[in-house]
């Protein structure tokens, strides 16, 4: 059986230490960030408005189609009883 190997453990930071380490280091990922410009945004969302609309006007056939056969075919099935 291998030896485990124990390091000293680091004496542990303050919480405000730690709080303020969290907050650098979330500062220095949020400078690499490259931030879409207004027309990259426009397109976006006009993209996402068609895509939404396009979805919902699929549903709402599946929906009528759906609802057409059901409604003529429920009553035929239970007819003969």
């Amino acid at each position: 059986m291998a030896d485990v190997v124990r390091t000293q453990a680091e004496p542990r930071e303050g919480a405000l230490v730690r709080l303020r380490s969290f907050f650098v280091g979330v500062k220095a990922e949020m400078d690499k960030v490259t931030w879409p410009d207004f027309p990259q945004i426009r397109q976006a969302t006009i993209a996402i408005i068609v895509f939404v609309l396009v979805l919902g006007l699929l549903i709402t056939l599946l929906d009528a189609v759906l609802n057409g056969l059901l409604v003529r075919l429920i009553p035929s099935l239970f007819a003969g009883r």
